[in-house]
């Protein structure tokens, strides 16, 4: 039986004016964040573009037979690393298909010139490569772990995520756009979510919206996340993601969602999840970015100086004057921060690994970036 939240979140998400619906959120965001607009100055590094799964909108992957169908060397990984270090960058974003090596033998084999039989052991070792070398702060987002993985992944990071995307399994069937996709099963992800709040993990997730999935579906995914949030405390960030239609995925002619459509599940977003959930949309997905703040976000996630968005490739990340431009232009103020929120600093006996405590301090003192002042 559905909850009486779930039929108020539906009823203001598709029944309220969008000016009262905004203002709500608005409000919920001034009163918890104040004005201050969040932003993580970050390199991305896709660690490999081989993944198992065959998502109808993903430009990310590439197939083996494919020349970018490769891991990035130790030395690639340090190269892009400690060149996002000299422009100013603070994390290192860690993003990689999901277990490609259960699937291909070409991944396989890649993996074992390397030395390893994993992704995921891979992926610790240059997370910690990078830590150790550049003083980058990893964020790792592999898609979905076992309690063993990120239990093996937390002392080389700050912080993980993974998207959840949407809670229905009606999207795994066939024609929809989780097909042939065992990962984006629900079940799978969730129990990747849990076992984050179990060990302590400062996580990161969200939902792609625009993909075929209903309002109630919408609704159903964020309160299930906040479930998740009330009962580990451990849910940092929420993305909120447009669908951006591409000429090379099998969804090429499924039609975007408009930006009153983003701006509402923004705002009901924000009513449902916990106030102390950052609440995020990407700036580089929409031309008229800063009406997201009239709809409660209070973060536009990482934005490189550095590297493209390998998820949008075509979308580039708008510049951080641009940036403070636009918040400006709303009423806001521009503040970078780390991967990790203070308020898990605040708690670092659970949330922070004791290997990872002298990289993230080190940073976050000669950066003045430890802790950002919010109204509550």
């Amino acid at each position: 039986m559905r909850s009486k939240s779930y039929w108020l979140a539906l009823e203001h998400a598709t029944g309220s004016a969008l000016r009262d619906l905004l203002a709500d959120a608005v409000a919920v965001r001034d009163h918890y964040w104040g004005t201050i607009i969040t932003h993580s100055r970050n390199v991305f590094i896709p660690l490999t573009r081989m993944c198992r799964n065959e998502c109808g909108y993903c430009t990310f992957v590439r197939r083996p037979g494919n020349s970018r169908a490769r891991y990035l060397s130790p030395e690639d990984v340090l190269a892009v690393a400690r060149q996002g270090r000299r422009q100013g960058c603070r994390e290192a974003l860690f993003s990689l298909g999901e277990k490609p090596e259960l699937r291909y033998p070409e991944a396989r084999a890649a993996l074992a010139e390397l030395g390893y039989t994993t992704t995921m052991d891979y992926l610790r070792d240059m997370c910690a490569s990078v830590a150790r070398e550049t003083g980058l702060i990893p964020h790792a987002n592999p898609g979905t772990m076992s309690e063993d993985d990120i239990r093996m992944l937390k002392p080389v990071t700050g912080s993980m995520g993974m998207m959840l995307e949407n809670a229905s399994h009606r999207l795994l069937e066939k024609g929809m756009p989780h097909y042939a996709c065992p990962d984006k099963d629900p079940a799978r992800r969730f129990r990747t979510l849990e076992c984050a709040g179990t060990l302590g993990v400062p996580f990161t997730t969200g939902l792609l919206i625009g993909i075929g999935e209903t309002w109630s579906e919408r609704i159903e995914s964020l309160i299930a996340i906040n479930n998740m949030q009330q009962t580990h405390g451990h849910i940092q960030e929420v993305i909120i993601q447009n669908f951006r239609a591409k000429p090379d995925i099998p969804m090429a002619g499924h039609p975007e969602p408009p930006l009153e459509d983003m701006l509402r599940t923004l705002a009901v977003a924000r009513l449902i999840l916990d106030p102390s959930i950052s609440l995020q949309a990407p700036p580089n997905l929409e031309e008229d970015f800063g009406r997201y703040i009239r709809a409660g976000i209070n973060d536009w996630g990482g934005v490189s100086p550095l590297t493209k968005d390998f998820i949008n490739p075509e979308r580039d990340w708008p510049q951080i004057a641009r940036l403070r431009e636009v918040t400006e232009q709303e009423g806001g103020e521009l503040r970078e921060r780390l991967t990790i929120y203070p308020r898990f600093l605040q708690n670092a006996d659970r949330f922070v690994a004791p290997e990872m405590r002298p990289v993230i301090e080190k940073i976050a003192r000669q950066e003045d970036l430890a802790e950002v002042q919010y109204p509550v």
